[in-house]
């Protein structure tokens, strides 16, 4: 069984992690509000769950409504994947980024989110077709 070292030990390590992500967490939450600002948008839009991503979407010239579509059953995780992916480079272009840092804020949101949010890069609206 464990000791109590060992349990204090253990409670110490999950209290360090914790608060770890805590940070990571506060730091994205600055960097979203942020980058909403800077496209336009009122910071507290980025603090919503669902509407977030509804919000990014058309920052980024996607359909808002498309968030909706991972309620389909089986593939809505897939397509809202896809569409993140789509959103992460749209918006790199949109703040005059490349392509690799459009990849970036899509595999490494927390470090490229806070990069975007705090560099000297406007936010260009993207070019909608029209139909």
């Amino acid at each position: 069984m464990f000791n109590s070292v060992d349990l204090a030990g253990m409670m110490a390590f999950i209290s360090a992690y914790a608060i770890f992500f805590i940070v990571i967490d506060i730091l994205c939450i600055v960097a979203n509000w942020k980058i909403f600002t800077k496209a336009g948008r009122p910071g507290w839009h980025s603090i919503i769950p669902i509407y977030s991503t509804y919000a990014l979407f058309e920052i980024v010239g996607l359909k808002g409504w498309y968030i909706f579509l991972i309620f389909i059953p089986f593939v809505g995780s897939l397509i809202i994947t896809v569409f993140s992916v789509i959103a992460s480079l749209n918006l790199a272009k949109c703040f005059g980024k490349s392509t690799g840092f459009g990849v970036g804020l899509f595999f490494l949101p927390f470090i490229f989110q806070l990069i975007l949010a705090f560099d000297s890069s406007t936010y260009t609206k993207p070019e909608v077709p029209n139909k």
